[in-house]
């Protein structure tokens, strides 16, 4: 059952980086406040389930405190701007892992992103991973 949960979570993970991707190349196709807050609120969603995929046994509340402050720590980080870490920022893996501007609207992007993301684990993964392990008792 670990595994099966596990393999989700990984795949829900892979699933929204391309999403993300594309609401951040096509910004034509959006209007303007999807633009300021989807990439962002999809990042923390990402973020949510790789911390759900790498801490399968804990419960929803320590996998979106944990998700949610990974996402505040590295909007946090944005503020110090050390050459070397400037550089890894102006490449693009280093942009999409680090960003390359603090704004507290990501803040909030990253709340309603982990909300998203827990309020659908628990309909969808957590619950009922939790009914097949109590049906077996």
């Amino acid at each position: 059952m670990k595994i099966k949960s596990r393999l989700i979570y990984i795949l829900v993970t892979l699933l929204t980086i391309p999403l993300g991707l594309l609401v951040r190349s096509k910004k034509a196709w959006f209007p303007d406040v999807v633009n300021l807050y989807a990439g962002d609120a999809l990042y923390a969603f990402m973020m949510y389930y790789f911390v759900c995929a790498m801490y399968i046994k804990k419960n929803i509340t320590f996998r979106a405190v944990t998700g949610l402050l990974i996402c505040y720590i590295i909007e946090l980080s944005q503020l110090y701007q050390a050459d070397w870490l400037n550089t890894i920022r102006q490449t693009i893996l280093g942009k999409l892992i680090l960003g390359s501007g603090f704004l507290y609207s990501d803040l909030l992007a990253y709340f309603i992103g982990i909300v998203a993301a827990a309020t659908v684990d628990y309909l969808l993964i957590y619950n009922t991973a939790s009914q097949r392990v109590s049906r077996l008792k």
